[in-house]
């Protein structure tokens, strides 16, 4: 089981949005995946067709992180519902306001080892993802303590730039404290638009800062993926040559994600 966290230390990048065409993708190839939605505004829990009941959220669970509490509060998303898959072909461990208690700068050590915990008896998915909120508080780091890789997101912006490096300066650093150092971190660009000079421009920069940890393909920035998750619907189930192309490019970077760990 391959853990994964989508991170970003500035909002408004689509970070959640990247946590759903990686979920699309893995549902798409029958790749068994867990959804940890670790963001108190629970953009991806709501992308995926989810609605948590109240004491029912990943929130709850991190309270007493014990073995077998995860599984009480999983949830199939409505994607896999609707496409009649089988169990586990992708769940929800569902985010809400409640994890807000543990989104601060102040934690003890070993608070971060929760999530860590309430996953070591989770069996049957081979890929969980994490969606992290967008700060660097307790829950980011609570996330990167219990994964084998962290994504970080940027779009092709100047104030992106300065937050993929605060980012990946923020790995490097946890990574000298923690004796759960993240073995591997990559960069997904999203939000591309290579008719736009400055776009291409900072994508030109992202390679000089990044080299081999930018992660291929990018992302373009699309009306019909927006559109796809308006609807809580899978990009790699929506019509057109724009919604294909999209898809294509997070099978690409889920591909990408399996083949380093098999």
């Amino acid at each position: 089981m391959q853990i994964v966290s989508v991170s970003s230390l500035k909002g408004g990048v689509g970070k959640s949005s990247v946590t759903l065409g990686i979920a699309s993708a893995a549902l798409q190839a029958g790749v068994p995946t867990l959804v940890v939605d670790l963001d108190p505004h629970g953009d991806a829990t709501t992308g995926l067709g989810v609605h948590a009941q109240r004491g029912h959220d990943i929130g709850e669970v991190l309270r007493r992180p014990r073995r077998g509490a995860l599984e009480r509060v999983l949830m199939a998303s409505s994607w896999a519902v609707q496409e009649g898959r089988d169990a586990k072909a992708l769940d929800v461990a569902p985010g809400s306001a409640r994890s807000s208690h543990l989104d601060r700068s102040e934690y003890r050590d070993k608070d971060l080892g929760r999530l860590e915990r309430a996953l070591a008896g989770v069996t049957g998915y081979e890929l969980v993802l994490v969606d992290c909120p967008p700060t660097l508080s307790a829950l980011t780091r609570t996330a990167w303590a219990a994964s084998d890789k962290v994504l970080s997101v940027a779009e092709p912006s100047l104030f992106s730039v300065a937050g993929t490096k605060r980012t990946m300066t923020a790995i490097a650093q946890f990574e000298q404290s923690r004796t759960w150092a993240v073995p591997a971190a990559g960069v997904v660009v999203n939000k591309v638009r290579h008719s736009s000079v400055e776009h291409r421009h900072r994508l030109a920069e992202l390679q000089e800062l990044f080299g081999p940890l930018l992660v291929s393909p990018v992302i373009p920035d699309l009306p019909v993926w927006q559109q796809a998750q308006g609807a809580a619907w899978p990009i790699h189930r929506w019509p057109g040559a724009e919604a294909r192309d999209i898809a294509g490019r997070y099978t690409a970077i889920l591909q990408g994600l399996l083949e380093r760990t098999a």
